[in-house]
C-alpha cells in the first residue's frame, strides 16, 4: 500500500446532487443528471424533434420516389432535372424508412390515447382483446398470493373513498389490461406509460374530486403500490433492457474490489465498537433486502433503513452528527461489503416506476441519489480514488497481492496455507477482531480444560475422603465394641407406702331445691 501519509478522500458537493438545470430537486445518475421533471420535459423535446424528423425525412423520400416513379413511367428526361439521378434506387429504402417512421409514431401515440377521451370507449371496441388477455392476468394474480393480498388492501382503502373510489379503481383496472398488450414496448416506454398514469391520476384526484396535497400522495402511494404489485413480473429488467448485462458486471466488479478495506475509503468508522459493527451489519442487511420487494417504495425504504444505520454507525464513532462528506465513503463501503443482488436493475426499476415526486425530494430522494452516487463510483474506481499507485492498484485487483500482505510472494504462500510474516500488520478491523475473538476463544479452551481436570481431581479426592472416613469409622467400633447393658426400674407400688394416710375421696352430695 502507499505510504502517503494523507489521503484525499471522496468528496461530493451537496450542489452535484441536485438537477443540473437548478430546479432545486434531487437528479439522478440515469437521467443524466436531471430530475425526474426536468428528464421527462427533456425526453418529451428529444422525441417530439425525433418525431418530426422522421415525418419530415419521410416526406422527402415520397417525394422523391413518386417524382422517380413518374419519370420512369413517362420516359420524359426533362423530369429528371427536377430528381437526382440517385433517386431511382431509394424506393425500397423509403418504404422501410417510410415504414419504420410509422412504428416509431404508434408506439408514441399509444402512451396519449390511454387518457384520451376515445379511450372510453376504447374496451367496448377491443372487447375481444381484453377477453384473451385479461384471464392471462388474473391467472398470475391467483399464482401471486402478494398480488391477491395487495389487492384486497386496495380495496379496503377504495371502499373509505365512496364515489372516488370506484373510480379509481376502474382506472387502475383498465391501465392494467392496457399493460397486458404492451410486452413489445421497451423500458423507457414501460416507464412512460406508467409515468403518464400517475402523472393523469394525481390530476384527476386534485381537479375533480378537489383533494388535499396529503390525501392525494396517499392515494397514489396506494394505486402505485397496487398498479406495480401486477406489473412487477414483466417490467423488472424487462427483456428489451440490458439491465442484467449490468447486474453481472456490477457483480464481478464488486467481487474483484473485495480487497477494498475502510481505511481506503477513509470511512470514518471503527468497527472494534460494538454498536458501529451492529449498525454496519443490519445495513449490508437492509441494502440486500431491497430486492425482495416489489414496490418502489418498499425498495426505497429498504435503502433509507440502510443509510439511518449508516449515520448511527458514524455517529457512534465520532460521538457528533455525521455529514454528508462522511456517508458517501461509508455507503460505497456497504455497498462493496454487501454486493447487494441485481443492484442495477433495482436502480433502473425505481428509477422507472417510483413516482416522481419521492425521488425529486425527502429522504428517500436524497438517500437514493446517493446509492446512485456510490454504484457509479464503485463503476469508476481506480487508484487515484483509493490513493494507491497505479502498480498497487493493479496488483491489488489480479490477486498478486492484498493489502493486508503487499508482498506477491507472501500473499501466494498465505493463498496455498502458508503463515503470513507478520500477522499483525493486517489493516482490517474485522481480520483483527476476528484474531482476538479466536485467542479469547483459545483461552477459554484452555480455562475449561483446566476446570474439567480440577473437578475430576475433586471428585477422586471426594471418593478418598468417604472411604478413609468409613474406614475410620470401623477401626472405631472395631476397637470399642458398643456394649448394652440391662437395668432394673423400680416398682412405683413400693414408694407408695403413706397411702393409709390420704383422707377418703370425696362423693358426689345431693342437696334438695
Amino acid at each position: 500500500m502507499s505510504q502517503k501519509t494523507e489521503r484525499r478522500g471522496i468528496h461530493v458537493d451537496q450542489s452535484e446532487l441536485l438537477c443540473k438545470k437548478g430546479c432545486g430537486y434531487y437528479g439522478n445518475a440515469a437521467w443524466q443528471g436531471l430530475c425526474s421533471k426536468c428528464w421527462r420535459e427533456e425526453y418529451h423535446r428529444v422525441r417530439q424533434k425525433q418525431i418530426q424528423d422522421d415525418w419530415a425525412l419521410a416526406e422527402k423520400l415520397q417525394r422523391e420516389e413518386e417524382a422517380a416513379a413518374y419519370a420512369s413511367s413517362h420516359g420524359g428526361p426533362a423530369q429528371t432535372q427536377s430528381t437526382p439521378p440517385t433517386n431511382t434506387s431509394l424506393g425500397p429504402f423509403s418504404k422501410f424508412e417510410e415504414k419504420k417512421t410509422n412504428e416509431k409514431t404508434r408506439k408514441v401515440t399509444t402512451v396519449k390515447k390511454f387518457f384520451s377521451p376515445s379511450s372510453r370507449t376504447a374496451p367496448k371496441k377491443e372487447s375481444p382483446e381484453v377477453k384473451t388477455t385479461s384471464p392471462s392476468i388474473s391467472r398470475h394474480a391467483r399464482l401471486d398470493l402478494d398480488s391477491d393480498q395487495v389487492s384486497r388492501d386496495f380495496g379496503e382503502f377504495l371502499r373509505s373513498l365512496q364515489r372516488p373510489g370506484r373510480e379509481i379503481h376502474k382506472q387502475s383496472r383498465s391501465f392494467l389490461v392496457s399493460m397486458s398488450g404492451k410486452k413489445d414496448l421497451n423500458a423507457e416506454e414501460l416507464s412512460e406509460c406508467v409515468q403518464d398514469f400517475y402523472q393523469n391520476m394525481a390530476d384527476r384526484l386534485t381537479s375533480h374530486f378537489k383533494g388535499s396535497s396529503e390525501d392525494v400522495e396517499q392515494v397514489m402511494d396506494q394505486v402505485e403500490k397496487y398498479i406495480m404489485s401486477h406489473l412487477y413480473k414483466s417490467v423488472f429488467c424487462p427483456e428489451t433492457s440490458d439491465d442484467e448485462n449490468k447486474d453481472l458486471a456490477m457483480q464481478n466488479r464488486i467481487r474483484a474490489l473485495h480487497w477494498v478495506n475502510i481505511h481506503m475509503l477513509c470511512v470514518p468508522m471503527d468497527q472494534e465498537i460494538p454498536q458501529v459493527s451492529d449498525n454496519v451489519l443490519k445495513a449490508i442487511t437492509d441494502i440486500m433486502e431491497m430486492d425482495s420487494k416489489k414496490v418502489p417504495r418498499d425498495k426505497l425504504a429498504c435503502v433509507t433503513r440502510c443509510s439511518k444505520h449508516i449515520f448511527a454507525a458514524i455517529r457512534s464513532t465520532k460521538s457528533e452528527p455525521a455529514s454528508a462528506d462522511d456517508f458517501l465513503p461509508a455507503l460505497i463501503y456497504v455497498v462493496l461489503k454487501a454486493n447487494p443482488p441485481r443492484l442495477q436493475s433495482n436502480i433502473q426499476y425505481i428509477t422507472r416506476f417510483c413516482k416522481p415526486s419521492r425521488l425529486m425530494t425527502g429522504e428517500d430522494g436524497y438517500y437514493f441519489t446517493n446509492l446512485c452516487c456510490a454504484a457509479a463510483f464503485i463503476e469508476k474506481l481506480d487508484a487515484q480514488s483509493l490513493n494507491l499507485t497505479p502498480e498497487e492498484f493493479q496488483s491489488y485487483m489480479s490477486g498478486e497481492a492484498s493489502p493486508r500482505f503487499p508482498d506477491p510472494a507472501t500473499a501466494i504462500a498465505w493463498r496455498h496455507g502458508g503463515a503470513p510474516q507478520d500477522p499483525a500488520a493486517s489493516p482490517s478491523p474485522a481480520l483483527a477482531r476476528l484474531r482476538r475473538n479466536l485467542e479469547l476463544l483459545s483461552d477459554l479452551c484452555g480455562r475449561q480444560e483446566s476446570l474439567t481436570e480440577a473437578a475430576v481431581r475433586l471428585r477422586a479426592e471426594l471418593l478418598g475422603w468417604r472411604d478413609d472416613v468409613r474406614r475410620e469409622v470401623q477401626h472405631v467400633v472395631e476397637k470399642h465394641p458398643l456394649t448394652v447393658r440391662g437395668c432394673n426400674l423400680p416398682n412405683m407400688a413400693d414408694h407408695n407406702v403413706d397411702n393409709d394416710l390420704l383422707p377418703p375421696p370425696l362423693l358426689p352430695q345431693v342437696f334438695a331445691g
